[in-house]
């Protein structure tokens, strides 16, 4: 499988040893500048550049006919917009706030869990996440995939980075040192504390599952999630 690397930062180069370990080919590696050739050599592409490119780079991918994986957050508020435009154009994508196969049966469990917790009305739910200081968003992709997890679930509406009303959700966002990423969902009530948590050791977790997703959107057309690669739904 020949890959195109859209952003070719930390992750870019974790994705790059991966995906050549499992026997791909990488055909290019783009960082910030808008160059994309060598993109038309592409069977499938993996973005995990900027907030400020991915919406570029997932567009031309599209434009090209090439699947395309995107680990990018911070750029949703146009998720419908592409998500319109794939359609359009017959394509294929999957977009994941963290596509640790690890992280995405987190996300199973914290939806489980959430159902079951769904009318236990002594609990609070919150949210923490820790990452290293360079990450760009805050809270993370993650936490919010969680929190939506949660609502989707329970009878909270939204989530809040500030202090919570009854129907909110807080998300408590920390930047320390070179942390990769920690997820802590938190039910607390006054005579016991419930907690599910995910730690990553590494990006290697990361890289995998996109390269792993890339597999298997290979050959395809719609839009998936990594429910749909896991087979989760």
């Amino acid at each position: 499988m020949k890959i195109a690397l859209l952003g070719y930062g930390k992750m870019g180069k974790v994705i790059e040893q991966i995906a050549l370990k499992r026997g791909h080919e990488i055909v290019l590696k783009k960082s910030r500048q808008d160059n994309f050739d060598g993109l038309e050599n592409a069977d499938v592409a993996i973005d995990f550049s900027i907030p400020e490119s991915a919406v570029q780079n997932i567009s031309a991918c599209i434009n090209a006919n090439i699947p395309v994986i995107s680990g990018t957050t911070g750029w949703l508020d146009q998720y419908n917009e592409i998500v319109d435009f794939v359609q359009q154009k017959n394509g294929a994508f999957i977009y994941g706030s963290n596509f640790s196969l690890g992280v995405n049966i987190f996300f199973q469990l914290n939806e489980n869990l959430a159902k079951m917790m769904a009318n236990l009305k002594e609990y609070n739910v919150a949210i923490e996440e820790i990452h290293h200081t360079q990450k760009l968003d805050a809270p993370s992709g993650t936490a919010i995939s969680l929190a939506e997890g949660i609502i989707s679930n329970s009878n909270y509406n939204k989530w809040t980075m500030d202090t919570p009303t009854e129907d909110q959700i807080q998300i408590e966002a920390k930047r320390i040192g070179t942390v990769p990423g920690t997820h802590i969902i938190t039910y607390q009530s006054e005579v016991d504390t419930i907690k599910i948590e995910h730690e990553a050791h590494s990006r290697e977790g990361f890289a995998l599952g996109s390269v792993v997703a890339a597999e298997w959107l290979l050959g395809k057309k719609g839009i998936f999630t990594m429910k749909d690669v896991l087979n989760l739904k």
